[in-house]
């Protein structure tokens, strides 16, 4: 399950304090972080350096690939 960047985010996510809330539609997750206060959709099928980029902005984390 998964490929692309998925892996290296839910990695990242957790580290970060991310909590993951509930299984949204389809093949994507949603997320909330701490830093941001805010909730964000994962894919399962992240296959783009800049929307996994785009997705640690919404959580808040520095990090980049």
């Amino acid at each position: 399950m998964g490929s692309g960047f998925y892996q290296p985010l839910r990695a990242i996510l957790p580290a970060c304090g991310c909590t993951m809330l509930r299984q949204g539609r389809g093949s994507h997750e949603i997320w909330f972080s701490p830093v941001s206060g805010q909730q964000f959709p994962l894919a399962v099928t992240v296959l783009s350096r800049h929307m996994a980029n785009a997705i640690l902005k919404q959580a808040g984390i520095d990090k980049r690939f």
